[in-house]
């Protein structure tokens, strides 16, 4: 079943900017999806509003999109335009919006669709799946993804301190099998886009942030913690048995005036000996232990294994 005619696409301000902030920073061209909702709007009757109409408009307003370079293993259709509903249900898994459609951009190219934009349209455009109800309809009713933009930068452009870009919107009719130029507003302040605010629903969507637990968090702080302190009792130690040894102190002890130094410098030879003692010491009773401890283990595994043998 074809979808009824769009009266106009809107899109916001900030939508359509960030949209065509993504293509000229892109170092090639990008496509995506776009993401809004369908309403029935009717307008205002005020006799000094000459933009107003009696029947109602069946409006697309586009709020956000979703791209990516091409070409891309995430991409949700192949090179002859066809779509992967398993890859397009993947993309959309994260996202709350009603999908319309989708676009691409070209650079100096015209301003016209390809045949593989059109056919990546119509294939888009007859998965009733991911349709998307119409608000305030008169009669429940849905309307398929089949709306297409194209962006596209001039082909020639004498003006290289200002960068402009075309666009143009197209809603595909499953009907007559073509494409049919649509307006575009740019949702602003004015009496023309009262009806806009009525179903204008503005949403950003914030990117997935990688939130961790926080026992997790708690126990690398901890254990940040204990290795400063580890160090600092290291430090602590080190400069215990450097005491006397300093290097100015040490500088003394060379030259000419060396001489008068020397009952300095036996004194200092006694403290040196008297530390590398107790340091000599202490490493020997730390190896004891290690022995001790690598006996008792030998022993325990030995008790095992006989008792094992046992039973």
């Amino acid at each position: 079943m074809d979808n009824p005619p769009l009266q106009k696409i809107a899109i916001s301000g900030p939508t359509l900017a960030s949209l065509i902030q993504r293509f000229s920073t892109s170092s090639s061209s990008i496509d995506g999806l776009l993401f809004g909702h369908v309403t029935h709007v009717t307008p205002l009757n005020l006799t000094d509003d000459s933009s107003t109409t009696d029947s109602p408009t069946l409006l697309a307003t586009i709020t956000g999109f979703l791209s990516s370079p091409p070409p891309s293993t995430a991409s949700f259709y192949d090179s002859s335009g066809t779509v992967n509903p398993s890859s397009l249900h993947r993309l959309l898994l994260h996202h709350n919006s009603s999908l319309l459609g989708w676009f691409s951009t070209r650079r100096k190219t015209p301003i016209r669709p390809s045949m593989r934009e059109f056919s990546v349209t119509a294939s888009l455009s007859s998965l009733s799946q991911f349709s998307s109800p119409i608000k305030n309809a008169t009669q429940p009713s849905t309307f398929n993804p089949c709306i297409f933009l194209l962006f596209a930068s001039p082909t020639s452009d004498h003006t290289a301190h200002i960068h402009t870009h075309e666009y143009r919107a197209y809603q595909f009719r499953r009907a007559g099998n073509s494409f049919e130029a649509k307006s575009m507003d740019i949702i602003n302040i004015g009496p023309a886009f009262r009806g806009h605010y009525g179903s204008f629903s503005p949403n950003s969507m914030f990117p997935a942030l990688d939130c961790e637990i926080e026992g997790t968090r708690m126990k690398e702080d901890e254990e940040r913690l204990s290795r400063m302190k580890q160090a600092a009792k290291d430090k602590k130690e080190l400069d215990d048995y450097a005491v006397g040894f300093e290097i100015g102190k040490l500088s003394k002890l060379m030259g000419s005036e060396a001489i008068s130094y020397t009952a300095g410098l036996e004194d200092l030879y006694e403290k040196m000996l008297v530390k590398i003692q107790k340091l000599t010491r202490s490493v020997e009773n730390s190896s004891a232990k290690v022995l001790e401890l690598e006996n008792h283990n030998r022993k325990l595994k030995h008790k095992i294994s006989r008792s094992a043998a046992s039973e």
